[in-house]
C-alpha cells in the first residue's frame, strides 16, 4: 500500500484556484483532478461521512450536521462519536487487507471513539459552574497531553467564532506533522477549515478573500512538501463550495405564525419546545429538515413551505428517496433554499425574548446552524471591552455570559448546502489517480473507491 495523506481543504473549488493559490495550482497541474458532484446536503458531516463510507445519507445516517432525535425529543448538533456514521469506513477497508495498517484522523468530524488509530478533535470541557474550557480530545488519550506540551494549546477561539482565522489551520497542520513524525500512520486525514470563515462572512468577494486564499495556500503547500519529502502521496479534496447569499429565511417564524410551534417562557426568554411543536425546522445552511409531529398537517406544512420566498424545493417521501436522504433521522420534509437564500434557526419574534444562548457561540444548544457566530455584534459600543470584562470574570471564577454574537442574519454573505448550478462552485478532488473520469465529475459517493484504489496502487 502507498502511504497517503488526504488534505481536506474546506470550501476549495475550481473558482478559487488561481493566482492567489500558486502552490495548490502547481499541485493540480502535476496531478489529475476532477470535480466532485456534491452530496445533498453539501455540509461538513454529510460530505465527510459520504467520502469515507462510499454511501449516501440514507445508508450512513449523517443527514446533516444536526437532526432531531425523536426518541429524546431533542436536537443533536455537531455530535462526535464515530458510531453515528453507519457502515464500513475507508481505513477499515484498508485494514482488512493489511492488519498492520494504521490511520490518523486529524480534526475530521465523527472523530471520537473511532476505529482509526490516532485521532485529534476539538472538545471543550463543560464545567459544573456553567463555564467552558477550550480543549481537545485524542485517541489514545495520553496523546492529548504530549501534543499540547510540544505544540501548545489548540487555538480554539480561532477555530470557530468571531476570531476564527488561519491560526487553527496552522495548528492542525502542525499536529498532522507531529503525528507523522511520532507514529508514521499509513493514512492521514487532515481537516483544514480556514476558507470556511471569510467565505461565509463575505461571500465570493475576491478583494477580501484573496488574503485567505494565500494563507491556506501556504499551509497546504507546506504540508504537501512535508509529506512528499517522506514519500507520502498527497490528495486534496473539499466538501462543498460556498456561494453568495443575501436572503436569510426564518422557517420557524413562518411556522410560529401558523401556530405550530410550542414556545416555553424561561425567565423572560423564549425556548423552542421541539417535542410539543406540531412542526418545526432544524436549519442547516441551505437545507432544513422539517419534522412534523402532527401528521394531519403534513400537506399543509408542505404547501406553506412551497409558498415561502427563498424555498426552491421541498422533498417529501418520494423526493427524499431519489436524493438519498430517506433515513429515519431525516425530517418528514426537507426544504432546499434557492441560490441566494439560506435558513436560520430563529423562532422568536422579539429579539429581547431571544434565548440567552442566541447571542453566544453555542453550537450545541441552538436548534440549527448559526453562521452569525462568525461576527461580533456591530451594535455593541465597545465589543473588545465587553470581551475583556467577560474574560476577567472567567479568570476570577465568576459566572459570565459571552453574549457578543449578533442576531442580524443579513450579515452573512456566503452559504452552502444546496448543489450549485455552476460547477465552478463544486468541490474538487486532486491527486495521482489512475482512473478519474475524463471531462466528467465524480459523484460524492464514488470518492471513497477512488481513495481506496489510490492507497492500494
Amino acid at each position: 500500500m502507498n502511504r497517503t495523506a488526504i488534505l481536506n481543504v474546506v470550501g476549495l473549488t475550481p473558482r478559487l484556484i488561481g493566482d492567489h493559490t500558486p502552490k495548490i495550482r502547481a499541485f493540480m497541474e502535476r496531478n489529475r483532478s476532477a470535480l466532485i458532484e456534491p452530496v445533498l446536503p453539501a455540509v461538513t458531516c454529510t460530505a465527510q461521512a459520504t467520502y469515507v463510507t462510499g454511501t449516501l445519507p440514507k445508508d450512513h445516517g449523517a443527514v446533516a450536521n444536526g437532526w432531531y432525535d425523536r426518541d429524546y425529543a431533542e436536537h443533536r448538533f455537531w455530535k462526535q462519536p464515530e458510531s453515528l456514521v453507519h457502515g464500513e469506513k475507508l481505513w477499515d477497508m484498508l485494514r482488512k487487507q493489511n492488519r498492520d495498517f494504521t490511520c490518523a484522523k486529524v480534526f475530521w468530524w465523527y472523530n471520537m471513539y473511532s476505529s482509526a488509530d490516532f485521532t485529534i478533535t476539538p472538545r471543550p470541557l463543560y464545567l459544573s459552574d456553567g463555564s467552558k474550557v477550550f480543549d481537545i480530545h485524542t485517541q489514545p488519550m495520553g496523546l492529548r497531553d504530549r501534543i499540547k506540551r510540544d505544540l501548545g494549546e489548540f487555538p480554539f477561539r480561532h477555530f470557530w467564532g468571531p476570531d476564527s482565522g488561519i491560526q487553527s489551520s496552522q495548528w492542525i497542520a502542525a499536529s498532522a506533522k507531529w503525528i507523522e513524525e511520532k507514529h508514521w500512520p499509513d493514512l492521514s486525514l487532515v481537516y483544514l477549515p480556514h476558507l470556511d470563515y471569510n467565505l461565509q462572512r463575505h461571500g465570493l468577494k475576491m478583494d477580501i478573500i484573496q488574503h485567505d486564499l494565500k494563507q491556506i495556500d501556504d499551509v497546504v503547500g507546506d504540508l504537501i512538501s512535508f509529506y512528499e519529502s517522506r514519500q507520502i502521496q498527497c490528495v486534496l479534496l473539499s466538501e462543498y463550495g460556498i456561494t453568495d447569499v443575501d436572503q436569510p429565511v426564518h422557517l420557524n417564524r413562518v411556522f410560529r405564525e401558523r401556530g405550530w410551534l410550542s414556545i416555553k417562557d424561561e425567565v423572560g426568554r423564549e425556548t423552542l419546545d421541539l417535542g410539543g411543536s406540531r412542526a418545526f425546522a432544524i436549519a442547516d445552511h441551505q437545507l432544513a429538515h422539517i419534522y412534523v409531529n402532527d401528521p394531519t398537517i403534513l400537506e399543509e406544512v408542505r404547501a406553506v413551505l412551497t409558498q415561502t420566498p427563498g424555498v426552491q424545493q421541498v422533498l417529501g417521501k418520494v423526493e427524499k428517496h431519489y436524493a438519498g436522504l430517506n433515513h429515519s433521522r431525516s425530517g418528514e420534509l426537507v426544504a432546499v433554499a434557492d441560490a441566494r437564500s439560506w435558513f436560520t434557526y430563529y423562532y422568536w419574534q422579539d429579539d429581547a425574548k431571544a434565548p440567552d444562548f442566541a447571542r453566544c457561540v453555542d453550537i450545541h444548544r441552538k436548534c440549527g446552524y448559526d453562521p452569525a457566530e462568525l461576527f461580533l455584534d456591530p451594535t455593541l459600543k465597545a465589543p473588545k471591552l465587553k470581551l475583556a470584562l467577560s474574560l476577567a470574570k472567567k479568570k476570577l471564577g465568576f459566572r459570565y455570559l459571552m453574549d457578543v454574537i449578533p442576531l442580524d442574519a443579513t450579515l452573512v454573505k456566503g452559504s452552502h448546502g444546496r448543489i450549485p448550478e455552476d460547477s465552478a462552485d463544486w468541490p474538487i478532488l486532486i491527486g495521482n489517480f489512475k482512473s478519474l473520469p475524463h471531462n466528467a465529475p465524480v459523484r460524492a459517493d464514488q470518492v471513497c473507491n477512488q481513495l481506496l484504489s489510490l492507497c492500494q496502487s
